[in-house]
């Protein structure tokens, strides 16, 4: 019998070095692409991780006991939900986890009648088709660019709460 995937409140404590350790395997993907291993999720540190948990709201999806996927998000003073690192292990990528984790924060803020979400916004590498399909899919619409290097170009998505 299989085990179900549930969606849950991070809990800083008990979940920083599982995220952490999560975050480190499924951005070697991204490195990949961009030719790049010095990326911020690549170089955190754990106390980093803890203070950005502890500076908004983290989801994370268990597989029985064992953290498989995470999503961090953020509000900011002129209502836009910042979202941000989205992973997903990698044996359970595209099943439908990551599309699950996206709903399950975006349903977090706009549940939480103050101070009232405006929007959600996100961003991406461009060459992160994967990433960028899911989003699409989601009702993001592209709404900037800003190149970081030569080698990546920061696609932000936005779309109303």
């Amino acid at each position: 019998m299989g085990m179900s995937v549930t969606i849950v409140a991070a809990d800083a404590t008990r979940d920083a070095e599982h995220i952490l350790k999560l975050q480190y395997l499924c951005y070697q993907r991204e490195a990949e692409i961009y030719h790049d291993w010095s990326i911020e999720p690549l170089t955190q540190s754990l106390e980093a991780l803890r203070a950005e948990l502890s500076e908004g709201v983290a989801l994370v999806a268990r597989l029985g006991d064992e953290v498989v996927a995470s999503v961090r998000g953020r509000l900011d003073e002129d209502g836009t939900v910042r979202i941000a690192k989205l992973i997903v292990h990698p044996r359970l990528q595209r099943h439908g986890l990551g599309g699950r984790l996206l709903d399950a924060i975006e349903s977090h803020f706009a549940a939480d009648p103050a101070p009232a979400a405006k929007r959600f916004q996100l961003f991406t590498g461009h060459r992160s088709e994967g990433n960028l399909r899911l989003y699409r899919s989601k009702g993001y619409a592209q709404v900037a660019t800003r190149e970081v290097s030569p080698k990546l170009t920061l696609v932000t998505l936005e779309k109303a709460a």
